[in-house]
């Protein structure tokens, strides 16, 4: 099992209002997780998600399935 960091980004589309999550994609391939974190509380708590569910998530916005009416 690897000792690797999260390596922590945010999203090119925030507009740096504060409203924002950070997520470490470097950890997909060796853990099978994309820890996800809100950027104003850093040291606090870090959602795990899986790889598959986290890439089905990035799918659906890229193809506008969470669209509200």
């Amino acid at each position: 099992m690897s000792n690797a960091s999260p390596r922590w980004f945010t999203s090119s589309y925030s507009n740096n209002g504060g409203t924002c999550v950070e997520v470490a994609t470097n950890l997909a391939a060796s853990h099978g997780t994309v820890p996800v974190r809100d950027s104003k509380v850093v040291g606090g708590p870090v959602l795990d998600v899986p790889a598959g569910a986290f890439s089905s998530f990035v799918n659906g916005v890229k193809t506008g399935a969470f669209r509200s009416m």
